[in-house]
């Protein structure tokens, strides 16, 4: 039996968010629905977010109304601040994720808030959560490099994880926001990691500005993770951090883990209809490479079984 990847789709968070023109609160659910039809099971559709900072979120609770029910689906809500949190948590979720950048620069443009006080505000919400039964993912932004400082050296990520784990969170996710990260680095952080707390303990969030994603991932479920983020067409970008392109397309991550013999539990060809939907709402072209080379293939009457 092929071992199971948990792919954590942030498409209609992490990929909208940056989108210049508004998408509907129907569209989202449409696309909710399609990535559900496809075989994700881990979504993360929101974030409960001032709508000034990020006005595609301004729908969460509504969008969070309209979204697929069964058994088996986990949700998750983002949320910046206690305020935020409490949204959430009314709102029924019964996962949040929190981030806490590794610069003081990068927390300033995201949070408005220094390191120390981001750090601070993320263990609020990991108390309130725990009095509350709720679990919280704590995500490392720029653990490869911040957007204003640069390069991030190793040790500085592997401590700021160290403290998130120790307020409390039971899961952390590496993030390279800005897609600066290679192979190298990412074996330099979650090899220590893994050792000290275990592989099931951590997800990695990947943008692919440099190309760099695929090659990170494989790194990084070399180690034993088996936890990604990833978003459907490769939509994405931080609002709050420039370069910051899109999300590793979830297509190209399923296919990739899909044949080398692992079990994700999603059909590429039903990520395709995601994807139609995805474009349709952004009115932008997406889509991985897989796509791509299915789209080819077809051109040329050859049929293509990618599951």
């Amino acid at each position: 039996m092929a071992e199971t990847v948990i792919i954590n789709e942030v498409g209609l968070r992490d990929g909208l968010q940056n989108q210049p023109e508004p998408v509907s609160t129907a569209d989202k659910a449409r696309l909710a629905r399609a990535l559900v039809d496809a075989g994700v099971r881990w979504l993360e559709p929101v974030s409960f977010v001032h709508p000034k900072a990020v006005p595609q979120m301004a729908d969460a609770a509504e969008l969070t109304e309209q979204l697929p029910a069964g058994e088996g689906l986990h949700y998750t809500a983002l949320v910046p601040n206690l305020k935020g949190y409490q949204r959430a948590r009314d709102a029924g979720y019964p996962t949040v994720g929190l981030v806490v950048s590794t610069t003081d620069s990068f927390n300033q443009r995201n949070l408005n808030m220094s390191l120390d006080e981001t750090e601070r505000a993320c263990q609020e919400i990991i108390e309130a959560a725990r009095a509350d039964g709720i679990h919280t993912r704590t995500y490392i932004s720029g653990a490869f490099a911040c957007p204003y400082d640069g390069p991030v050296p190793v040790d500085q990520t592997l401590a700021l994880t160290h403290r998130m784990i120790e307020a409390g969170s039971e899961e952390i996710a590496i993030a390279d926001t800005i897609g600066a990260g290679n192979p190298q680095q990412m074996k330099d952080i979650m090899a220590p990691l893994v050792r000290a707390w275990g592989a099931e303990r951590f997800f990695v969030h990947l943008h692919d500005t440099r190309g760099m994603a695929l090659a990170m991932a494989w790194a990084a479920c070399d180690l034993g993770i088996r936890r990604f983020d990833a978003s459907v067409g490769g939509l994405g970008g931080c609002p709050f951090a420039p370069g910051a392109t899109g999300n590793v397309a979830t297509e190209d991550l399923v296919y990739m883990l899909e044949s080398c013999g692992l079990d994700t539990g999603i059909s590429v060809q039903g990520l395709r209809e995601a994807v139609r939907i995805a474009e349709e709402a952004t009115g932008k072209p997406l889509g991985g490479r897989i796509l791509q080379w299915i789209a080819s293939q077809e051109e040329q009457g050859r049929k293509v079984d990618v599951g």
